[in-house]
């Protein structure tokens, strides 16, 4: 346990306090560890204790020979949400967080008072990281591949739509492909790229677009769409619910764009936990319920 809780907290003070032990204590399992290992395991740096390349072979198998001893010995867990006073941790992008958190956080507050949630903005790599070491419990969006350790399930797919400003040149007539790549684009990029799926789907038609723009998220992309001659292409649920708060008209691209999976991301560790299965199940519902208005 002192080895899985440094390799996650990387302080010894941290670990310390986090499993009600005195620093001393944590010291004199370090010095077994060492002594069993025959390798310091652990470096003092500035930034706390980093692990060797022998604790990072380690880590692995020693999480999960104290994840199963966990399970051995612990009662089934009931998870009631109406009592629950248990803290969620969601990682999202603002796409998720606008289209499925907000009626998620009303069967929260409905169902299950007393739990807490927190949400992180995290893309996809990040977001699998952090269900790798832990650090949140569900991952909301989408991603092409996944290691094996992470499962997920599928709430919805994904389409897309133009959005422009009400009074763009272009929003009085129909969206040709020429029009298209002849405007300006905005593209929504985490790492700032200005080349994306749309850009991929051109090529085959032998065209390329003028992207002049990348943001880093959704809200403030639509907030720059309603202000300029930039156009955007953008997931369709988002606009669907946001189109009119920032006086936006929309219409579907001039071509087939490849649809994604949005889905609910878990750490195999997790599967069987109830608190994660009820949040899965209430944001499938959810998402279930979006797709029939």
């Amino acid at each position: 346990m002192v080895f899985t809780n440094l390799m996650r907290l990387r302080k010894a003070s941290d670990v310390a306090e986090h499993m009600g032990l005195t620093q001393s204590s944590i010291s004199h399992s370090i010095k077994r560890l060492r002594e069993t290992f025959g390798d310091p395991l652990f470096l003092r740096t500035p930034k706390g204790m980093e692990p060797t390349a022998v604790a990072l072979g380690l880590e692995p198998k020693i999480r999960s020979v104290v994840e199963t001893l966990s399970q051995a010995i612990s009662a089934p867990v009931i998870f009631d949400p109406a009592s629950s006073t248990e803290t969620l941790r969601l990682g999202a992008f603002d796409n998720e967080m606008t289209t499925l958190v907000p009626r998620f956080l009303q069967v929260v507050r409905s169902d299950a008072p007393g739990m807490r949630v927190s949400i992180l903005p995290l893309g996809r790599r990040p977001a699998v990281d952090a269900l790798e070491q832990g650090d949140i419990d569900l991952a909301l969006g989408f991603a092409w591949s996944l290691p094996r350790s992470i499962k997920q399930v599928k709430l919805y797919e994904e389409s897309y739509s133009v959005v422009l400003r009400q009074g763009h040149p272009l929003a009085q007539a129909q969206m040709t492909l020429e029009a298209y790549v002849r405007a300006e684009h905005l593209i929504v990029s985490p790492r700032g790229d200005h080349r994306g799926i749309v850009d991929d789907a051109l090529e085959k038609f032998g065209s390329m677009r003028q992207v002049t723009t990348a943001v880093p998220q959704f809200l403030p992309a639509l907030s720059i769409v309603a202000t300029t001659d930039l156009i955007a292409t953008m997931p369709s649920r988002l606009v669907a619910t946001q189109a009119g708060r920032y006086q936006l008209v929309s219409c579907p691209p001039p071509i087939e764009i490849r649809p994604f999976t949005v889905s609910a991301m878990h750490h195999e560790r997790n599967s069987n936990n109830p608190m994660h299965q009820w949040a899965i199940s209430a944001l499938s519902e959810i998402a279930n319920d979006a797709a029939q208005m």
